[in-house]
């Protein structure tokens, strides 16, 4: 294992921050509903070694909307859930991997970043601790906010069941 890296572990929904051989931060995440899987269109999370390809959001207030990896000006209310009930709401900050292994996670139908799999937050009313997410990974906009400041593009994470 590497001295620095997120290690997502999906049967306990729980991201762990290590650094310097030593586990710094802890949060509580909610994973895919359907589980574990790679293929392009599964709405699962993948496994294996991956890496941040980018950090979005540096800046952005906390419940800043996301479409596309963009700002879309909003800011996240129960009000604007209500008008939009079919979004998949990403919010605040986006952690976007890209996997590290040919075949497994990178590259074809199996390619984590082209599945736009994100570590990202989400409404605080959303449950953590339970699959719910639709492939991606959820976090409370807090954690997501301090994990953002801790980590940097390229750190390494490895998801597992």
């Amino acid at each position: 294992m590497p001295d620095n890296y997120l290690h997502i572990k999906l049967s306990e929904q729980r991201l762990r921050l290590w650094k310097g051989g030593r586990m710094v931060r802890e949060y509580p995440v909610s994973t895919a509903l359907r589980g574990a899987g790679e293929k392009l269109g599964s709405e699962q999370t993948p496994r294996g070694w991956h890496r941040i390809r980018a950090r979005i959001g540096a800046g952005c207030a906390p419940g800043t909307v996301f479409v596309g990896r963009r700002p879309t000006g909003e800011c996240y209310s129960a009000a604007l859930a209500r008008r939009h009930p079919q979004r998949d709401w990403i919010l605040t900050r986006i952690l976007w991997l890209c996997g590290n292994e040919p075949g497994s996670n990178r590259f074809g139908a199996v390619d984590s970043m082209r599945r736009y799999i994100y570590i990202h937050g989400c409404p605080d009313s959303e449950p953590m601790g339970q699959p719910r997410s639709h492939g991606c990974v959820r976090m409370r906009n807090a954690d997501v906010m301090e994990l953002f400041d801790l980590v940097e593009a390229g750190f390494p994470v490895l998801i597992e069941e």
